[in-house]
């Protein structure tokens, strides 16, 4: 029998190249499977035909939008997932789903190896492989790009000689990824980390500098997830896809960092996700009226660990699952609504109400109705200071207090 390659494919010049490209370099026969995430462009049903157009034994496609935002957007969201507290891992929670559909094929189709269309430098290239073998550790996994010198130029002279119906052209100088949770573009003049990001470099935002009417909007959460906007009810798709809309309209989520990537490189990188952006900051403050002290604090330890994991390609990790259930405990008592003001670049949160949330007006206001009683104030303030006051006694008994000679001129004069 011959042998079998599953390609990740998503309709464009490099990977339409790829089909053939890699039967040539390796007798195998290709497979390709499309995986929708929200990334918008063209029907699947013309994206199947152009990869049998191009050579494909057989093309795969698969409308997984519902799934990658419930089961892998959410998830995002109930951890505030934002690497190096900027980036809400756009591209990083859609390859674990689209590994899930290119493995299901390769079982399918009696596949052996799986190839994506990674670069060597990038992040994308560990987060296939590792769900890959993950999910299928029998499986192998090849790169054209990497490992059989498909580059740019090669491509767009292949598809020519070979008269492939795809559009070859060599002006285009971002390298983009995108999908429902966010985009993310990269290189040309970008690389240079002092140039600024033109008009053209955005898609889901709209210039804040020039913002519509500000836009109220009330998202309300059950356990930490979206369920109604202004009284609503959406399912997880359509909450992103409506944020992504009236954020993106007033500019809300554009990011512009230099990024830590997984292989040691610093990397310049701009991203656009008004819906993500939105959501977190409407989850993130609802998470402050409803999570208990010191369960906030951990899990913003836990969330910032839970996202290291996600960025570096261990989705399927023992500790990652792990940190899911800890997670959606937090999540219970996460149920409310959020109002917020979407403006010239700025969804700022006007206003919280929660059921279960642990804010007491009583215990909180100043005014008549205060049900904090304050005579016990001066204890606790003793014991809590305890140990601070015993170590600082022992310092001055020891002669390492601290020198107020100074200060205590200072107040003199």
């Amino acid at each position: 029998m011959t042998e079998r390659i599953v390609l990740a494919y998503s309709g464009g010049l490099d990977t339409s190249v790829a089909i053939g490209w890699i039967h040539d370099a390796t007798g195998a026969e290709v497979i390709a499977c499309a995986v929708d995430v929200g990334q918008g462009g063209e029907d699947l049903d013309v994206i199947r035909q152009r990869a049998l157009d191009c050579g494909a034994v057989e093309a795969v496609v698969a409308d997984a939008r519902d799934e990658f935002a419930t089961e892998y957007c959410m998830p995002a969201l109930k951890a505030n997932a934002l690497y190096m507290d900027a980036y809400p891992v756009v591209s990083a929670i859609s390859r674990p789903v689209i590994t899930k559909h290119l493995v299901a094929a390769a079982k399918k189709y009696g596949a052996s190896t799986v190839a994506h269309g990674c670069t060597g430098k990038g992040n994308d290239q560990v987060r296939f492989e590792v769900s890959i073998t993950s999910l299928a550790p029998e499986l192998k996994c090849i790169a054209p790009v990497r490992d059989l010198a498909l580059t740019r130029d090669k491509a767009i002279d292949y598809a020519e000689r070979k008269g492939l119906p795809i559009e070859t052209t060599k002006h285009n100088p971002f390298s983009i990824d995108q999908n429902v949770w966010g985009r993310a573009v990269e290189t040309g003049y970008l690389e240079d980390i002092w140039n600024e990001p033109t008009k053209d470099v955005y898609t889901y935002t709209d210039d804040p500098a020039f913002p519509p009417v500000a836009d109220e909007v009330t998202i309300s959460f059950a356990e930490g997830i979206p369920v109604r906007i202004d009284g609503r009810p959406v399912t997880p798709l359509q909450a992103i896809q409506e944020m992504n809309r009236r954020a993106g309209a007033q500019g809300v989520g554009r990011i512009d960092i230099v990024e830590d990537r997984l292989v040691g490189i610093k990397s310049r990188e701009v991203y656009e996700a008004p819906g993500a952006m939105a959501l977190i900051a409407a989850h993130q403050e609802l998470e402050r009226v409803t999570l208990e002290r010191e369960q906030a604090r951990f899990k913003r330890t836990v969330g910032d660990r839970w996202t290291e994991l996600v960025y570096d390609g261990q989705w399927f990790s023992p500790l990652k699952k792990s940190l899911d259930t800890f997670i959606d405990d937090t999540q219970r008592y996460v149920n409310g609504d959020i109002r917020m003001i979407l403006h010239g670049g700025r969804a700022q949160v006007t206003g919280r109400r929660s059921e279960t949330g642990l804010y007491d007006f009583n215990l909180a206001t100043y005014d008549e109705g205060d049900a904090f009683d304050q005579s016990h104030a001066k204890g606790f303030i003793e014991i809590y200071g305890l140990a601070a006051k015993q170590a600082a006694a022992r310092d001055v008994a020891n002669g390492n207090g601290e020198d107020l000679g100074e200060a205590a001129q200072q107040d003199d004069a």
